[in-house]
């Protein structure tokens, strides 16, 4: 869904690594500008998050400390005792409203780190010390969604296979699940798709895939043999949410085979309150962001009345079609 990018700024330590030069030729029309370090640009001062989204820009860098960060408590663990993300990539493609992304990050321009190798060593080593690890690789991108020019997607999974006790997962809102069809199913990797009423992908989930797009690569996965978790999240009090919700778990039910389904994942909209006064600065057409949300320790969401009302709607809708234990709550 990317317009070509018309610029690459480059870090001069890695202008000749191998992985940027593939990169960027993929790109053969843009303007290539060396720079020092990536945070002289994605960092600076005085940009507009709104007006970059329009046209990002490319940014190839090497990450030199910090691979492997702590899971944060607005995304569930999924019982999993370490439970850990790493940045491959800073920023996404798509323009969602909701995204906390645009309240974090000073920049809309896509920062790409190109040394994976080192991160692939920091795992080993954490493994080394620990029983297990479950590792978001999408936390601050939609990794996936870029597979195209930035393979990292079929690295990882390569990696995984010969790390028994490491589990990913892998969480987009793309189509790109062809991109990695041909490799095998890991059971200890999880394609997750982040799924939302059509009417919330076309007026809040800008550039993202349409519902029937995402439920038929689902499918397909499924038959693949992947194992795959849908998250309903965040769940969105827009105009008869009810009505909407409903109708998009009979549409699952119908569309998806419950049996191929891991887990499905359903929560309510929660964000750190800093990241939402800088996205409200920003962002000030879209109607989600000025609800009356509660606040309770840097965080804001929805009232527990709210949230307790939106998640007891969707887990009763979904049971009409899936199991009772393949429904979990991400966030209540």
């Amino acid at each position: 869904m990317f317009k070509s990018f018309s610029h690459i700024y480059i870090e001069e330590g890695i202008y000749d690594h191998f992985r940027t030069k593939e990169i960027i030729s993929k790109f053969p029309n843009a303007t290539l500008v060396p720079i020092r370090h990536y945070k002289d640009n994605f960092n600076r001062n005085s940009q507009n998050f709104r007006i970059q989204k329009q046209s990002p820009k490319l940014i190839l860098a090497e990450k030199k400390d910090h691979f492997l960060y702590p899971g944060s408590d607005f995304s569930p663990n999924f019982s999993f005792p370490h439970f850990y993300y790493n940045t491959l990539a800073l920023n996404c493609i798509y323009d969602c409203e909701y995204c906390y992304l645009q309240g974090m990050f000073p920049s809309a321009n896509l920062v790409l780190f190109v040394n994976w190798e080192d991160f692939f060593e920091e795992t080993k080593r954490f493994l080394k010390t620990h029983e297990s690890l479950y590792l978001a690789l999408s936390y601050d991108t939609d990794l996936l969604a870029l597979e195209s020019f930035f393979p990292a997607t079929q690295s990882w999974i390569q990696f995984a296979n010969s790390e028994p006790n490491l589990t990913l997962e892998i969480r987009t809102k793309s189509t790109n699940f062809q991109s990695i069809s041909h490799l095998t199913p890991n059971p200890n990797i999880i394609l997750a798709w982040t799924i939302s009423p059509q009417i919330v992908i076309s007026s809040i989930e800008h550039g993202t895939p349409s519902l029937q797009a995402r439920l038929k690569t689902i499918q397909k996965t499924i038959e693949a043999g992947w194992k795959v978790r849908v998250c309903i999240d965040p769940i969105l009090r827009i105009p008869d949410w009810r009505l909407h919700y409903q109708s998009l778990a009979e549409t699952l039910g119908k569309e998806l085979n419950p049996v191929g389904i891991t887990e499905l994942s359903v929560g309510g909209f929660r964000m750190n309150i800093d990241f939402l006064k800088q996205i409200i600065d920003i962002r000030k057409d879209s109607s989600i962001l000025f609800h009356a949300f509660e606040k309770k320790d840097k965080i804001v969401s929805y009232s527990k009345e709210e949230t307790e009302e939106i998640l007891e709607v969707m887990i009763s809708s979904l049971k009409k079609h899936f199991d009772p234990n393949q429904i979990k709550v991400s966030y209540s």
